[in-house]
């Protein structure tokens, strides 16, 4: 499938000190064939000057969208209702995909009009390589997919709608589960490192803990009972952990 067209996104805001390597993973793909979105949200720092650095390396088809915007989720459905792919992926300026990431995707595309394919992804925490993991999605109900490896088809977007911007951290969970229970998006795993992702963002938080079980809850997949339980669980790390 070479003639196959992948939009990759690139959510930014003041990303000056890490988004070089993102910018480079994408230079660098085996895969050519490549729409590049980048989403800034107006940033004040040289972020958008080494994007202008890099721009003659990107791929030909490569826009660069910088306006305000109401966080990291708004700046992903700007993206996606923009993209011309047939598949999206999302890759954060802070992490990025091994050189051959978009062409095992379209390798492992199995022509399905809802389809979401994932894949491994390797983690850091303080610059050091802490796991290499892939949640499978029948485990979805209690567990997240490692959403930066995840590559959605354009319709599986259209049809059962972006990310729900209420949400802080956990848009993307609450996005997988909506995929999940409507029984139509076929989940195709690949059991290759697509993503290097770095730890300690809101995701990682009690922030991010706390709305993760609330999207269980929401969805039907944790008791009111056990999301409060989670909830005061947090409360008191915080509290412990306060410096």
């Amino acid at each position: 499938m070479s003639g196959l067209l992948v939009t990759v996104l690139t959510p930014c805001f003041n990303s000056g000190q890490t988004i070089e390597k993102t910018l480079e993973c994408i230079e660098n793909q085996t895969y050519k064939n490549i729409e590049y979105i980048i989403v800034d949200g107006g940033s004040t720092d040289n972020t958008l000057k080494l994007i202008e650095r890099h721009r003659s390396r990107l791929p030909e088809r490569t826009t660069v969208i910088s306006e305000r915007d109401n966080g990291i989720y708004d700046a992903m459905n700007k993206g996606i209702r923009r993209a011309k792919g047939h598949l999206i992926g999302i890759v954060n300026s802070d992490d990025y995909y091994e050189r051959d990431t978009v062409e095992q995707v379209v390798d492992h595309y199995g022509n399905h009009r809802y389809e979401i394919l994932y894949g491994m992804q390797r983690t850091y925490l303080d610059g050091r390589e802490k796991a290499v993991v892939i949640y499978h999605h029948d485990f979805l109900p209690q567990q997240m997919i490692t959403h930066p490896t995840c590559f959605v088809t354009k319709a599986t977007y259209e049809q059962f709608g972006g990310f729900d911007t209420q949400y802080r951290s956990a848009a993307d969970y609450d996005l997988m589960l909506r995929y999940f229970k409507s029984g139509e998006v076929v989940f195709t795993p690949i059991y290759r490192v697509l993503s290097n992702f770095q730890l300690g963002g809101m995701s990682s938080s009690q922030t991010g803990v706390r709305e993760n079980a609330l999207v269980r809850s929401r969805h039907g997949y944790l008791s009111k009972r056990k999301y409060w339980f989670v909830v005061m669980k947090s409360h008191v790390y915080e509290l412990l952990h306060r410096k």
